[in-house]
């Protein structure tokens, strides 16, 4: 029996980067033995056990056969005949197929240490086009490392896509790959790749629509709609943002692909006419609910809440109370996060400051100081009028913040 470390835990150590999770494989043994020397079993598709100490994963060496579409068409071999090389030899990307033996010893039989110093993701063999997970794998270890598609690698995906296979994956291993690719460094790097190799017009069309769309220059220096979206996602992740605000980025502006012709490079009601796409997106890939509420609420009020300055107390307050700011005030404060994505994600604005995120907040605590038990109490006899009393007050605090904030803002414009 001989036991190697593989695939990420040697890669990231090769790159001086963090290992969370150690993955082994076993060489020369059967589940039997595993049993015997007190390895637990925990896997159902294929040979998986618990070290008895570390419960780390140790997986018995197999090989692959295609047997349908899919991600999840597959039969497995393991043996204890069964080579490291073969092993190996059925991984995703030349950087996931080296291990390395109990004496520090690298295997890499692919020239994935050769790759990974030129920042390269290439696949290890034709099987690669046999997993279409493997095209949101890539593109998310793009976004990773920044690190390049190899050619020959893109032309593979962009085969898989025209042969179909990325319409056989399934809604919990898309966003799966999804989610982590957005919590990435460089998110705007994965999108871009599943755009070139074809796969967004399968996965998300709704955001690949965007691309050719334009803008107003004066608004947005980069005229495209689908080139401001992964500036406004990048910036997301610049900020450190959550998952749920970077999910909203991506999202925020689909109502642009639907703006008409005529009308272009204006975009009057794409706010509105975002919310079914969004809804629709969010249904495709049965994405959570904290994700999918925020990306609605931020395509529906981002336009809302970038015009603060030009509404009335009113239409503020009515927008505190769609937005359900009062019960929600944290998710509120997340969507006003993405605004500011929103609004420094755009050729050479950056660092555009964003006023009205702390003039919503301010809005918010001040319309909800208020003593709305006193306000209860004194309409006991009459509650059918606590709720428009109670919006009263509030509009008694917001009006005199609200003529200030116009005023100020009305100074700075001059």
């Amino acid at each position: 029996m001989q036991i190697y470390l593989v695939g990420g835990a040697v890669r990231d150590a090769l790159l001086n980067l963090p290992v969370s999770d150690r993955d082994w494989v076993v060489v020369g043994a059967d589940a039997d033995a595993m049993l015997k020397a007190g390895y637990r079993p925990v896997g159902k598709d294929f040979p998986v056990f618990l070290h008895p100490d570390s419960h780390e994963e140790y997986a018995l060496a197999r090989t692959e056969r295609k047997t349908a579409k899919g991600y999840a068409g597959f039969a497995f071999y393991a043996d204890k005949n069964v080579t490291l090389e073969q092993d190996l030899a059925r991984r995703d990307l030349t950087i996931n197929a080296m291990a390395q033996a109990s004496d520090g010893r690298i295997i890499d039989p692919f020239n994935g240490r050769n790759d990974l110093a030129d920042g390269l993701l290439r696949h290890v063999s034709p099987a690669f086009a046999e997993d279409p997970v493997r095209i949101l794998r890539t593109a998310r270890f793009a976004a990773r490392y920044g690190f390049q598609v190899a050619s020959e690698t893109m032309v593979l995906m962009q085969q898989m896509v025209a042969e179909g296979e990325a319409d056989a994956l399934v809604a919990e291993r898309v966003w799966q790959e999804l989610a982590k690719g957005l919590m990435e460094p460089q998110p705007r790097i994965m999108i871009e790749i599943l755009r070139e190799c074809g796969a967004l017009k399968i996965l998300l069309p709704e955001v690949d629509a965007l691309f050719g769309v334009p803008q107003r220059a004066d608004y947005h220096p980069e005229i495209d709609t689908g080139i401001h979206t992964l500036m406004v996602l990048q910036r997301a992740a610049d900020m450190n943002l959550s998952l749920p605000e970077r999910y909203a980025a991506l999202l925020h502006d689909l109502g642009k692909a639907h703006t008409p012709a005529d009308i272009l490079p204006r975009h009057h009601g794409h706010d509105l006419a975002g919310v079914e796409p969004v809804r629709t997106v969010n249904a495709r890939w049965r994405v959570p609910k904290a994700c999918a509420e925020l990306a609605e609420l931020v395509c529906r009020w981002h336009i809302m809440f970038h015009s603060v300055a030009e509404l009335r107390p009113q239409t503020i307050l009515n927008t505190l109370k769609k937005t359900d700011a009062f019960r929600r005030p944290e998710r509120f404060q997340t969507a006003l996060n993405v605004c500011v994505a929103d609004t420094q994600g755009r050729l050479n604005r950056e660092h555009t400051p964003y006023p009205q995120r702390e003039h919503w907040l301010d809005l918010r605590h001040t319309a909800n100081h208020i003593d709305t038990a006193a306000i209860a109490a004194a309409h006991q006899h009459q509650p059918e009028k606590i709720a428009a009393a109670i919006d009263k007050a509030r509009l008694e605090k917001i009006s005199p913040l609200q003529q200030a904030y116009k005023l100020e803002h009305a100074a700075a414009r001059h």
